[in-house]
């Protein structure tokens, strides 16, 4: 070991959250952004950023909001989550702009975890699985779900039975280098075909690890996943 290499010691990875939260959530045909919605006495969003804070592998919360959020500043702890009004047109607008806002903050070794808004059911036991079972995978992983149920496709008019051997269902977070994320985000040619983040890195040729999640983990996109929802929370007040 030189004397350089002892006044640059590595540093250890920080793991960061980001969770985009400018969208208005059409399909639940509230007059609240679906992530303001009221959830078990709270905002749904409220709940997510929970499940962040009460992990300690969390080094910071961010969260993306529009400019003209009005809701944020009433939910956001006084200490741990950083709101960024930055939000974009899309979801993988959001996020980028959200990257690119932590350029000073973060190294490229440091992983982030890009989490839905929407995904209240979210716990600290996940989020250390996913951390924990990813490692140093430079691809990075994601949580998700195996397909339980038969898949039928009406691709060409006609309904076929899909196997449903290797199909998994992607949830959240997603977790990836800074660098990595940052580079696979910026080429992706198209916003609107990027659904997860995932999806952007495999278009590197990148082939992030699954690591299986939970029902719990839901995505809330209609009302009636409201109550499902609500219902995991109560189980975790017994």
């Amino acid at each position: 070991m030189t004397a350089s290499d002892n006044k640059n010691p590595p540093q250890p990875v920080r793991y960061f959250a980001l969770i985009p939260a400018a969208g208005v959530g059409a399909r639940m045909a509230a007059a609240t952004p679906k992530q303001y919605l009221a959830l078990g006495g709270q905002p749904m969003l409220a709940h997510t950023l929970q499940a962040f804070l009460g992990s300690e592998l969390i080094a910071h919360t961010y969260v993306v909001v529009s400019a003209e959020d009005g809701y944020i500043d009433a939910i956001v702890p006084p200490s741990g989550v950083t709101v960024l009004r930055c939000g974009g047109a899309t979801r993988m607008d959001s996020v980028l702009n959200g990257l690119r806002a932590l350029r000073d903050l973060a190294a490229d070794c440091d992983m982030v975890l890009v989490h839905d808004a929407a995904r209240p059911g979210l716990t600290p036991e996940l989020i250390r699985k996913l951390i924990e079972e990813v490692g140093a995978n430079p691809a990075g992983g994601l949580l998700a779900l195996p397909v339980v149920d038969t898949v039928k496709s009406t691709r060409g008019g006609a309904v076929a039975t899909v196997p449903r051997d290797g199909l998994w269902l992607a949830q959240t977070p997603q977790m990836f280098s800074y660098a990595l994320l940052l580079r696979a985000l910026s080429s992706a040619p198209d916003a609107n075909a990027i659904t997860d983040d995932a999806s952007a890195v495999e278009m590197l040729g990148f082939a992030p690890q699954l690591v299986e999640g939970h029902p719990r983990n839901l995505k809330v996109t209609l009302p009636s996943d409201i109550r499902i929802a609500e219902m995991y929370l109560e189980q975790d007040k017994k």
